[in-house]
Order: C-alpha cells, then sequence, then structure tokens
C-alpha cells in the first residue's frame, strides 16, 4: 500500500460530530446538576413523538432497548406464550431477533425483497401459524418497507406490528412517517444512526396503556405512580402520600434501560440540523449512484421505492454473478481506507446457526446476499474529496478485474 493511500483518514460507515450548539446544550445539563430524566429529555421525546406522528415518546438507552421492552409490553398487554412466534426478516442487525429471544418468544424468519432488502410481503403468510403473534418489519438502510401489504396482513390475522426503524428516522412512507405505522415504532440513536446520541433509543407509539407500561419496564418494572423523580412535583397532602407509599413498588420484572440529560442534549441539538443533513444524505447518494452507474454489470446500485422517501443512513451494494469476489472487493476498499460491513447477515452467524440450524437454503434471497452484499458509508460528515475518492477506487478496482 502507498504512503499516499496509508496515511488517509478512514471514511467511516458513521461519523460522529458534536458541534458547538449540542457542547452548549450538554453544559447545560452540566449546570444543572441534574443528569437523570429531567427536561433535555422530555422535549426530546416531544419532539421525536411530533416528527414521527405520534402521541407519545421514550428515550431508552439503545435501539435494541426499545425493542425489547416492546416486545415486552405486548407480550404482557396481550397475553402471550413462550414459545409464542413472531415474523422477523431474514436480513437485518441481529437485535432484532435477539429481542424476540429475549422475551421468550421464537423469531420466524421471512426472506426479503432482492432489491430493496426489506421483509418480503410476498412471503409473509407462508410463515404464519396459530402461533404467530406479531410482524417486525425493519426498515433497512433507511427505507421504509412496503408497509401497506404487510399491515393489512397483520390485520387480517390479527397480529401486532412493531416496526424496527433502528436505521430510519423522519422519511415517509406514503406520506406516513417510519414508525407511525405500527403498534409501537421503535429507533435507534447509537454511533452512525441518523440522529447520534452515544448510546440511545426510542419508542414511540399512540396508545395510553402501553406508554405507561414501556416507562415501567424501562424503569425494573416500576409502579407507574413514579418512573422519574420529579413526578411527585406540586403533590401535597394525601396526593404526595401516595405517591411516597408507592414510590418503592415494583409490579413487573424491568430493566434498567434509561438514559440521561446529557445524551438528550446531544439528541436536540441535532434535531436543529436534521433537515440539512439529511439533505447532504440525498446529495452523497444521488453522487453515488450516478457516479457507480457505468459500473452496474458488476454492482446492484440500491433502489428506492415509489411513494417513499429514503434516510441514506448506510450505502447498500450488491456484486452481480460472475462480478469480482466480494473478498478482494472488501480488501480493496478496506485497504484504500473505505470502511466496509457486510449487509446485515443473520441466518449465517454462529450463534443462530447453532440456535437454528443451517436456514440459509430455505431463504435464497437473504442468503445471496450473504454471500454477495456489503455497505459504506453515506453520511453527512464525508466530505466532496471521499465521496470521488470512494467512486475513483470502485472504477479503479473494476478496471483492474475487467
Amino acid at each position: 500500500m502507498s504512503k499516499l493511500v496509508a496515511a488517509r483518514p478512514q471514511i467511516g460507515i458513521g461519523g460522529c460530530r458534536v458541534p458547538d450548539r449540542a457542547k452548549q446544550l450538554v453544559m447545560e445539563v452540566l449546570n444543572s446538576n441534574r443528569l437523570s430524566a429531567g427536561p433535555m429529555i422530555d422535549q426530546f421525546e416531544r419532539q421525536m413523538a411530533e416528527l414521527h406522528a405520534r402521541r407519545f415518546g421514550l428515550f431508552t438507552n439503545s435501539g435494541t432497548s426499545a425493542l425489547q421492552i416492546a416486545l415486552a409490553a405486548l407480550k404482557e398487554r396481550h397475553g402471550w406464550h413462550d414459545g409464542d412466534e413472531v415474523l422477523v426478516p431474514a436480513l437485518t442487525f441481529v437485535a432484532t431477533s435477539n429481542v424476540v429471544l429475549y422475551n421468550g418468544l421464537r423469531p420466524v424468519f421471512v426472506d426479503v425483497e432482492p432489491d430493496r432488502y426489506c421483509i418480503d410481503p410476498a412471503q409473509i403468510e407462508r410463515h404464519i401459524t396459530p402461533k404467530t403473534k406479531a410482524i417486525m418489519p425493519v426498515h433497512i438502510a433507511g427505507l421504509p418497507c412496503e408497509m401497506d401489504p404487510v399491515l393489512e396482513i397483520a390485520a387480517r390475522h390479527d397480529l401486532r406490528v412493531v416496526e424496527d426503524s433502528a436505521e430510519s428516522m423522519f422519511v415517509r412512507y406514503r406520506g406516513r412517517p417510519v414508525g407511525s405505522m405500527s403498534d409501537i415504532g421503535c429507533f435507534s440513536t447509537y454511533v452512525a444512526h441518523i440522529i447520534t446520541t452515544g448510546v440511545g433509543g426510542f419508542c414511540v407509539t399512540d396508545d395510553d396503556e402501553l406508554i405507561v407500561m414501556l416507562k415501567s419496564l424501562m424503569n425494573h418494572g416500576r409502579d407507574s405512580i413514579y418512573t422519574r423523580i420529579d413526578d411527585d412535583a406540586g403533590r401535597e397532602g394525601q396526593a404526595l402520600f401516595e405517591i411516597a407509599d408507592r414510590r418503592f413498588s415494583f409490579v413487573r420484572l424491568g430493566y434498567s434501560y434509561r438514559c440521561t440529560e446529557m445524551e438528550a442534549a446531544l439528541g436536540l441539538a441535532q434535531l436543529e440540523t436534521r433537515e440539512a443533513d439529511w439533505r447532504r444524505r440525498q446529495t452523497i447518494a444521488r453522487r453515488l449512484c450516478e457516479g457507480l452507474a457505468p459500473l452496474a454489470d458488476h454492482l446492484q446500485l440500491p433502489a428506492e421505492r415509489d411513494g417513499a422517501e429514503h434516510a441514506w443512513m448506510f450505502f447498500p451494494l450488491v456484486l452481480r454473478t460472475g462480478a469480482v469476489e466480494r473478498a478482494a472487493v472488501i480488501q480493496y476498499l478496506e485497504d484504500h481506507q473505505i470502511e466496509t460491513r457486510y449487509l446485515l447477515p443473520l441466518l449465517n452467524q454462529p450463534v443462530y446457526r447453532q440456535l437454528f440450524g443451517d436456514l440459509e437454503p430455505m431463504y435464497p434471497v437473504a442468503a445471496n446476499l450473504n454471500r454477495r452484499a456489503f455497505y459504506i458509508g453515506c453520511h453527512a460528515g464525508m466530505t466532496d474529496e471521499e465521496v470521488d475518492h470512494i467512486l475513483d477506487c470502485f472504477h479503479t478496482l473494476f478496471r483492474n478485474h475487467a
């Protein structure tokens, strides 16, 4: 490798920028001496809920935690039993199906679309059994699933729906924001996601009962009368005693999945720049699509969806049959400081082979993507020069293997 290439900073899958506004809000938190849930989290939850057309938002310590308590709340409310089934896509980040297992439920996999990589609605009903209780569609890479048929199938079979929207925020499917079309929508604010707070996640819902259960589950299963330290503010007399009497009461098994005011401060600052960041992602994605179009014989470029926007959390690519082997492509890109990830392989993960055996023959689309697909960055922190470098590397790579 040349010294010039070695000296180049890595072009990461995601980027973390902490602008002056974020530092200002974090300092307001530190100066307030209030780290547990307070005004920053309240504001962050309200804004996230409003931006996704929901009545309630709940800020958790990860998107995985949000998914886990979403299923836990639905399991309790609807009386599901251990071993009941939840349909999940056969290609997704491992957390999507892990949380099903955490809740004593069984993930049942559904193959995905070959060009958009989301759950394939045409494959769902063949996997429904009397034990099926819910569907968890995942909005992959920032592209909404084809939700109308998913919702129609769920309604026909009386199934609950949880949207795993960890990779997508703010964008719309046929006029409706991601996260707004289900019983509970779940987001992630982990590093490299659309909004980055270091760690963090969200549940959003319109359901009064579910938000109470979610708050309790996030707080060790605490009695809903007291889940934040100022829930007793302004109370006196008998009303204050009732809170004091139940303040240390726990009504279900729960978890410690809370965030602090500092993470919320980082998130609020990024909400202020979200539209500019979204436009930058669109510009980068368009330049990558246009610049890689001449390589269409080698690469399947990402497809958008009619009636849907795209958040472009990352830029997925699939090597066509007969193209360069994926290992050679990954090696070349990594050697030239372009970070890569495989496109969310699930069924071939060692732990899943141990749990379920070899499932790939049952899911040919996911199996093909497990062998040929990968992704690179497409985030607002990327420079034009970095995009040019990515395009130059791809063209050089395939020209040398012509």
